[in-house]
């Protein structure tokens, strides 16, 4: 009996363009993929490691061609639209009081300000959640086997009884191999507010 629910929050509640964000900052930055000084600047703020200028001033180092504007506007390309109706599928769940649940998002710290800025319901969306992990609050990430281990740990959780929801493969995969239940949810196809429906066999 599934007792949590443990929830991505990009491409499963708010929209993502990660095909077309990769593409504009491949663009600006005139390259054909991330150096790997890049790619690890990148995890190393994705989970609070360095902190918003210390990122923006690696990239206007590296590219001094760019403004720290140009940065900002190029790392918020991939946030769309987060849809009403998602909001509401949550706090139908959490006034239920059915299910613990908890959010557990790869994030960083412009992202959610741009999101604060730009999603006027966030704090509504946020108070639904029993608990609301960010990797750049708890410096963890997935895939990486400690984030699941730190969530079921802290809140006492058996994994038998949780079901986690992502859009990427790689961390339902890790997840999975803890024995989680996992929903690798197809955000082209396959909306959150399905996931009676979708899921019903482990309900």
């Amino acid at each position: 009996m599934i007792k949590t629910l443990i929830f991505d929050f990009g491409d499963v509640f708010i929209n993502l363009d990660k095909e077309g964000a990769m593409q504009n900052a491949l663009n600006l930055f005139k390259l054909d993929a991330f150096d790997n000084d890049m790619i690890n600047v990148n995890i190393r703020y994705e989970i609070g490691k360095i902190s918003t200028s210390e990122f923006i001033d690696f990239y206007t180092s590296k590219f001094s061609n760019l403004s720290r504007s140009d940065i900002v506007s190029a790392w918020n390309y991939i946030i769309k639209d987060f849809p009403k109706q998602r909001l509401n599928f949550i706090k139908n769940l959490a006034q239920s009081g059915n299910y613990k649940l908890i959010l557990l998002s790869n994030t960083n710290d412009m992202h959610i300000d741009f999101i604060k800025a730009n999603v006027d319901f966030y704090n509504d969306f946020k108070q639904c959640f029993d608990k609301f992990y960010l990797s750049q609050e708890i410096h963890l990430r997935k895939p990486n086997n400690d984030v699941f281990e730190f969530v079921l740990q802290e809140n006492h959780l058996d994994p038998k009884e949780c079901l986690f929801v992502d859009d990427t493969k790689e961390n339902t995969d890790a997840a999975l191999s803890l024995g989680i239940n996992v929903w690798n949810i197809n955000e082209t196809q396959e909306d959150i507010v399905n996931l009676f429906e979708i899921k019903k066999a482990l309900f």
